[in-house]
């Protein structure tokens, strides 16, 4: 099957699964351990049910929603991933350019394979920068620095990363911890000549924090020794929201008080999330979530949830039960892997369509009227 030939997300998944070497698609689809929260987020949605309104005038629909001050063709992200060289040469830039021509932010991660200078000159358009809080402090404030200098909007401060989870797909591949690949991984890859011929060429590297720890430094051995910082608590969260001067969001709370001391440090906003099931297994989804961190900050702050999204029906869901928005992981990747910007693009397209689907089919002719009467749990 062809990426245009795709109706829904997964199709988009099953031409990814057949295109990539098994290491690069068990990287993408695969979460923590026994990727119990993986498959916790997706169960989120599924035991959310519409209420419908029923005779209302949904003739003329605006999916378009403000997200954090500035306007977005619906209320979505395409959030941070990593490593999506590994999936289309060149992968970073093909979803911010495809975000930016659907009227939507892109979220560039910290270990992207393109540099944020490139990002920002070739995809024009609302850039936010997810960050890690790395345990050499001058590498995170160096890429920091170069954000800024680059107009990027946003900084997604990531804060469920103190150590890498579990990951056991990216073990068994020898994707982790340092790119060591068994022999079935290397055949693997000789078994998909078209992905070998033209993303294989590049190995995979972590450009921007390459630049930070300058020549002479090899970033595998930085990855392998203690990469992130475990030390990184409020304190320091104040401190950080001292020295960034644009908007922040912190990403990664689950819990009602952290939301509460969130908003004490100054954070503009906040992403409840598991890290796609990637981190701790066992954890709560950010869906669920949702209500009690909504009720706490009782509109004081912008909320946004990832993890799980793979229907414009669960942007509705997420939106009716408080949050401004979503940010999408692996929805638009599996376009990128299906087929590069054009993939990326038809996986945002299919998610639009659904999204305003989903309001005339609810009774809902704008984002403000998706309310949380509209949702009942099974």
């Amino acid at each position: 099957m062809r990426y245009d030939r795709a109706v829904n997300i997964e199709d988009l998944r099953a031409i990814a699964k057949r295109r990539l070497p098994r290491f690069v698609f068990e990287y993408l689809d695969g979460g923590a351990e026994d990727e119990l929260t993986l498959a916790r987020n997706r169960d989120a949605f599924a035991r959310l049910n519409f209420r419908p309104r029923t005779l209302v005038d949904v003739a003329r629909r605006d999916s378009s929603a403000s997200l954090l001050g500035g306007r977005a063709s619906m209320p979505a992200v395409v959030g941070p991933t990593g490593l999506n060289g590994l999936s289309w040469r060149d992968g970073d830039l093909a979803l911010a350019k495809a975000a930016a021509k659907a009227g939507l932010p892109f979220a560039m991660s910290t270990v992207s394979m393109s540099f944020v200078e490139d990002i920002a000159r070739e995809a024009p358009g609302r850039l936010w920068l997810q960050a890690y809080v790395f345990a050499e402090r001058a590498v995170t404030d160096g890429i920091l620095r170069r954000a800024l200098a680059a107009g990027f909007e946003c900084v997604v401060l990531t804060s469920d990363f103190p150590v890498a989870g579990k990951r056991e797909r990216d073990l068994r591949t020898g994707l982790l911890p340092r790119q060591r690949f068994t022999l079935a991984t290397k055949l693997d890859m000789l078994m998909h000549p078209r992905w070998l011929a033209t993303v294989a060429t590049r190995r995979p590297r972590f450009v921007n924090v390459e630049r930070e720890l300058g020549p002479g430094r090899d970033v595998n051995a930085f990855v392998g020794h203690g990469m992130f910082d475990p030390s990184f608590a409020w304190d320091d969260l104040k401190r950080f929201r001292d020295a960034w001067p644009r908007k922040l969001l912190l990403k990664g709370v689950l819990r009602a008080d952290d939301a509460e001391r969130a908003l004490a440090a100054g954070v503009d906003g906040l992403v409840l999330s598991n890290h796609g099931g990637r981190q701790l297994d066992g954890a709560i989804s950010g869906l669920d979530a949702l209500p009690e961190v909504a009720q706490a900050t009782g509109g004081r702050l912008p909320l946004l949830v990832d993890g799980g999204v793979r229907r414009g029906s669960d942007i509705a869901k997420a939106v009716a039960l408080g949050a401004e928005g979503v940010l999408l992981g692996r929805a638009p990747v599996y376009g990128l892997a299906a087929g590069g910007e054009p993939g990326v693009a038809h996986a945002l397209a299919i998610l639009a369509d659904e999204f305003d689907r989903t309001l005339a089919l609810t009774g809902c002719a704008g984002v403000a009227d998706l309310t949380p009467d509209l949702i009942i749990r099974s």
